[in-house]
């Protein structure tokens, strides 16, 4: 046994029947068990041990805990460094919607809601509709989220969204006019996060592409006053004199987005980040391509590490990677609907 002296750390911990007793020095280093006190049965006390001691370590020095997996290019999921979580798309998950999905990433999970509204369009734009996007976490998606206060990468990841959606030209807004200068569709688009493990503008905008690609624009008809009403079964036999289209359609889509954001730490790059990783790595960069693999955007909020014209490149082929994968994946969930 060591001596116990001020360079080491001593933490109790009590499970089962057994109490174990585990020194760190001051650098974090685990001095692996040392002490093992039977309190009562003896069944299991190696393995307990083992993973006890694993997951003190853990919470105590959460980053030395990970760059001791980073020293073997691996991580503590047993993912490569370059590798996305597994992924997997859900579309018409709210059925009052006019188009819907879940998306998930690992476990963060978002589901994504579009409703159709007619307005009136700007005077700048005439023949154009609008898209009106709002990303919410409620307390149920992460501890740090509490009750009654707004989360602060809510904002954020809005803008984000509302910015990439736009530029990227994936919606062609004059595809949402009714008629010129009197009336346009207003797509509401409203992004719940179920569950923030990580990557939080990742999930949501394969959400929102997903939401986008299930979209059905609704029936409309112009009624007896000239004003445009959407064509329900109730209101069907009075409006269907004057189609404005005679019936539901969905929306082109043109050079879909997808993003994959990667933890820069020292020299390594991890894809697809946990929150976790978040957490405790603080240079975080997001990387959109389009579908032909067109740089959309570039976002680095800060970090203490500098992004290298390198490591700007290895972020990217990262990326093209990672777009064919979230393509196959919304391809196939297409696919499995239109089948359905």
């Amino acid at each position: 046994m060591y001596p116990l002296n001020l360079s080491l750390l001593q933490v109790f911990l009590i499970t089962g029947s057994y109490l174990f007793v585990l020194y760190f020095n001051v650098d974090g280093l685990p001095l692996i068990s040392l002490e093992r006190k039977m309190v009562g049965s003896a069944n299991g006390a190696t393995d307990l041990s083992s993973e006890m001691e694993v997951d003190a370590f853990r919470r105590l020095f959460p980053l030395r805990f990970h760059e001791r997996h980073l020293l073997e290019s691996v991580r503590p999921d047993a993912r490569s460094l370059g590798k996305a979580r597994e992924t997997s798309l859900a579309l018409g998950a709210v059925a009052s919607a006019d188009g819907s999905a879940l998306a998930k990433i690992g476990c963060t999970t978002m589901l994504a809601a579009i409703k159709m509204e007619v307005m009136t369009p700007s005077k700048e734009a005439p023949d154009e509709g609008c898209v009106a996007i709002d990303f919410h976490m409620p307390p149920i998606c992460s501890p740090i989220v509490r009750p009654g206060r707004p989360a602060e990468a809510a904002p954020v990841v809005s803008k984000q969204l509302s910015d990439t959606i736009i530029s990227s030209g994936m919606i062609d807004l004059k595809e949402l006019s009714l008629v010129s200068g009197k009336a346009a569709w207003m797509a509401y688009l409203d992004i719940y996060c179920l569950d923030a493990d990580g990557a939080l503008f990742d999930a949501a905008l394969l959400a929102a592409a997903a939401a986008f690609s299930h979209l059905q624009i609704p029936v409309v008809s112009l009624n007896d006053d000239g004003r445009i009403v959407v064509v329900s079964k109730e209101n069907g036999e009075k409006a269907k004199n004057k189609p404005v289209n005679e019936e539901k359609r969905k929306l082109k889509l043109r050079s879909i987005p997808f993003a994959l954001s990667c933890i820069l730490h020292k020299n390594y790059i991890l894809a697809d980040p946990t929150a976790e990783e978040e957490s405790i790595m603080d240079t975080l960069i997001t990387i959109v391509l389009d579908t032909s693999c067109q740089l959309v955007s570039l976002y680095k909020p800060g970090g203490p590490a500098l992004a290298y014209e390198s490591v700007l490149q290895d972020c990217i082929a990262l990326s093209r990677q990672r777009v064919k994968e979230l393509q196959k994946i919304l391809n196939e969930a297409i696919l499995d609907m239109d089948v359905d």
